[in-house]
């Protein structure tokens, strides 16, 4: 299978589609988001992402300040968790000016729309439609999305296999064009993350909905999870992004900057290089070294006229000649009688020998 996303086409035989998810990173600053999808580009995102919620409509304030403090990534926040999902939120204004530098400097614009309003502002701005892990169970919201009729990609972290096949049917029963991502949400960007990511989910999902597309919305640091997912076949990839990682912010320190991103995207490319095909065979930059590494049968002294072989006058040495006899075929050789002269280190040929 495969879907298109602005001029992407996206599926297993195509480049990594690369997202890089600004998302709050922007610090409330409509030339901070502009400046971010420059830097995007520059370093080789494919789309820059921003995330559109309203404070009220995704966070209790009363049921985040009725737990026992706040917990996880959000432990380090200073301001209460609905001040911090209020000073981060994308005005819906910015919208029509983000998605115009979106398009001047050629990447695509994306948004992980938090709401019904949202969901439906965004429709003639977004090419595709992307649900954040934490919608998961959140099935109508799953459903609007997916009856925009644009491709959907569905962040699976903090979920049970169950939470990923109810919001898989939910979409699939309404819009094929489904892009399913494995993910941990744990934003603190600490090294036991790599021990929670779980690449080989990829595999599970592949087997499960074998003509899905798979991707990765990471949150670790470094690029070894992206390869790991792109060699298990996952196309797209959404890590955060920033152009420092000392700014203040929930998103910052966890981010890719501009130099590691683009270090990411070059390994990337490499790694798609690397991977080639499946049907071995001598590649084309080895048409020499077969030649000057493997080994042939030569004479070990000179061969005389009528002489029958015998394996004390044979050598296997190097280089192979093209139209030598190999070394696997030695047993057939022995015993048979040499036609000419043949001088000592001279390749043998069947040609040179006849039965006795």
């Amino acid at each position: 299978m495969e879907l298109k996303i602005g001029n992407h086409l996206i599926g297993k035989e195509h480049p990594t589609y690369f997202i890089a998810d600004i998302a709050a990173n922007h610090d409330g600053s409509l030339e901070r988001a502009k400046l971010l999808i420059r830097l995007a580009k520059e370093a080789g995102a494919d789309a820059a992402k921003f995330q559109n919620f309203q404070a009220p409509k995704i966070v209790s304030d009363y049921g985040f300040t009725h737990m026992n403090g706040q917990v996880s990534h959000q432990a380090k926040w200073k301001k209460s968790v609905s001040e911090v999902y209020a000073s981060a939120s994308v005005p819906f204004d910015w919208t029509p000016v983000l998605k115009q530098t979106c398009d001047e400097v050629g990447i695509d614009y994306f948004s992980s729309p938090y709401d019904f309003e949202a969901i439906d502002m965004l429709e003639d701005y977004v090419p595709a439609y992307k649900i954040g892990s934490g919608d998961i169970t959140w099935i109508e919201a799953c459903e609007r999305m997916a009856s925009k009729g644009k491709p959907v990609l569905l962040a699976t972290g903090a979920s049970t296999i169950g939470d990923v096949q109810r919001a898989v049917e939910a979409i699939l029963a309404i819009n094929p064009q489904l892009v399913l991502m494995q993910c941990n949400t744990n934003y603190t960007a600490a090294d036991g993350n790599f021990d929670n990511i779980h690449l080989n989910v990829l595999r599970t999902y592949h087997s499960m909905y074998p003509d899905l597309i798979l991707g990765l919305s990471d949150h670790t640091h470094g690029h070894a999870t992206v390869l790991g997912a792109v060699t298990l076949g996952a196309r797209v990839v959404e890590k955060h992004f920033t152009d420092d990682n000392n700014r203040e912010g929930p998103d910052h320190p966890f981010a890719m900057n501009p130099q590691t991103w683009a270090e990411m995207v070059r390994a990337t490319r490499q790694l798609e290089r690397a991977m080639g095909s499946g049907d071995k065979f001598v590649a084309d930059n080895e048409m020499e070294t077969v030649v000057i590494q493997r080994r042939c049968l030569r004479a070990a002294r000179d061969l005389q006229l009528g002489e029958i072989v015998t394996r004390e006058m044979i050598d296997v040495l190097r280089p192979a000649s093209t139209g030598a006899i190999m070394p696997y075929e030695v047993d057939d050789l022995i015993g048979l009688k040499v036609l000419e002269r043949i001088p000592a280190g001279q390749d043998l040929r069947w040609s040179q020998f006849g039965n006795s």
